[in-house]
């Protein structure tokens, strides 16, 4: 049987070259990520599977991969596939959960670390010839919110506890997530408020669901301390970014640490509040997984999730909408295009 085509967008290939060329199993090729050129790329090549990265694709795509085939998200937010399109269209959607924790722990700590110590206005005053330190602030016995229990939010709570002695205050967010947290944490609650009212600094760790759009909104970020700093490597949209600028520019919380944007590259939701312009807010352009070691790691579980969908073998897969395999087509169920 010849090895199934597998499209790979050229970013996501970009960071992981070494696994995609050494997996002899399967023929890959790249492709721009916009929608129209990747569809394109699909339909041309007769590729049967989709390696591709955060960017919203809403139409043109659910056509070009044919019935079976696999949406392999490169990452773990997956807001970006219409799952009911996908479902609809019979593609198996999934994600790489679990091998990015760390990475992106890390860097919420860099952030964490960078805005204790004014690491970004000292460090561009010395490039411009200035010598102007500023006093800064040590994290052990200080309190850290972590709005989100999962496993990203348990590896900066680990990071944070065991490593600089913080305190560490798990949020969670929903039902399902009661039994969330664990040692990793000080205590963990339901009542936000609670949480962030002695709170040092308040770090977002919840996906891009509906319900989470803008969760840390004007009302929220009001119950934020004048101390506390916002750190953000979930996801944009978790976030009410206007309102962020008014309480940062009048001084209300102490600033923010941005990995994360409602508009990526960034581009203000309101031109007449940009980020950008206030000294006291530390941007990124979403790094918070880019490591070699968990690029690594999402390239390998991508490919494991397309191998286990042409072994048929899909209750082993991180299968994103699992209604995908009740669902009909000519009174058959939805299985590999070659069955």
């Amino acid at each position: 049987m010849p090895s199934p085509t597998v499209i790979v967008t050229e970013p996501e290939f970009k960071r992981a070259p070494e696994v995609f060329t050494s997996s002899p199993d399967m023929t890959f090729v790249t492709a721009p990520h916009t929608e129209a050129e990747l569809s394109a790329a699909i339909r041309k090549e007769r590729a049967g599977h989709v390696v591709l990265g955060p960017m919203p694709y809403t139409g043109r795509l659910y056509e070009a991969v044919p019935r079976g085939g696999v949406l392999a998200r490169y990452g773990v937010g997956h807001d970006g596939i219409d799952k009911g399109r996908a479902t609809g269209a019979g593609l198996l959607c999934t994600n790489t959960p679990g091998v990015l924790h760390q990475s992106v722990a890390e860097l919420t700590m860099l952030l964490i670390l960078a805005a204790a110590r004014h690491l970004t206005a000292v460090g561009g005053a010395m490039r411009a010839g200035r010598w102007a330190p500023e006093t800064g602030v040590e994290l052990h016995g200080k309190t850290l919110a972590i709005v989100g229990c999962g496993t990203i939010g348990r590896a900066a709570a680990r990071i944070a506890s065991a490593g600089f002695g913080m305190r560490t205050i798990g949020v969670r967010r929903s039902a399902g997530a009661r039994n969330a947290g664990g040692q990793e944490f000080h205590a963990t609650t339901d009542d936000y408020a609670g949480a962030v009212r002695d709170a040092d600094y308040v770090s977002l760790h919840i996906p891009a669901l509906p319900e989470n759009v803008q969760f840390l909104n004007r009302d929220r970020l009001a119950l934020l301390p004048p101390r506390a700093w916002l750190i953000n490597t979930a996801r944009g949209t978790v976030v009410d970014e206007a309102a962020l600028y008014d309480v940062v520019a009048e001084k209300r919380i102490a600033g923010a640490a941005l990995d994360v944007y409602v508009n990526e590259p960034y581009v203000p939701v309101n031109p007449g509040r940009d980020l950008r312009t206030l000294s006291d807010v530390i941007l990124l352009p979403h790094v918070g997984s880019n490591t070699a070691d968990a690029n690594r790691r999402m390239a390998e579980r991508a490919l494991a999730n397309i191998r286990l969908a042409e072994a048929g073998d899909f209750a082993a897969m991180d299968l994103l909408n699992p209604e995908v395999l009740e669902r009909r087509s000519g009174g058959q169920e939805v299985r590999r295009k070659d069955s």
